[in-house]
């Protein structure tokens, strides 16, 4: 079971100037929602802002510790 601090430490490792908020929603530890703002992704389109989250969980998703992922990738205002 992960906890949604290490979803965010996993992301921020990754993209060090991210925004990241995370919501566990099953409460099981499984399925996520994950809001990530960076410039990182700057100039990118939005299948590649999620590659860079979905490269910075790889870990977690191979395992299947991540079963379920809802994401939301912008760059900051």
């Amino acid at each position: 079971m992960l906890k949604p601090a290490q979803v965010v430490a996993s992301i921020k490792k990754a993209l060090p100037d991210a925004e990241v908020t995370v919501e566990d929603l099953s409460g099981g530890g499984d399925h996520f929602q994950v809001n990530v703002i960076s410039t990182s992704f700057m100039g990118l389109s939005l299948i590649k802002q999620h590659q860079l989250v979905y490269g910075a969980l790889q870990k977690e998703l191979a395992s299947e510790a991540i079963h379920a992922l809802a994401l939301n990738t912008s760059i900051p205002n």
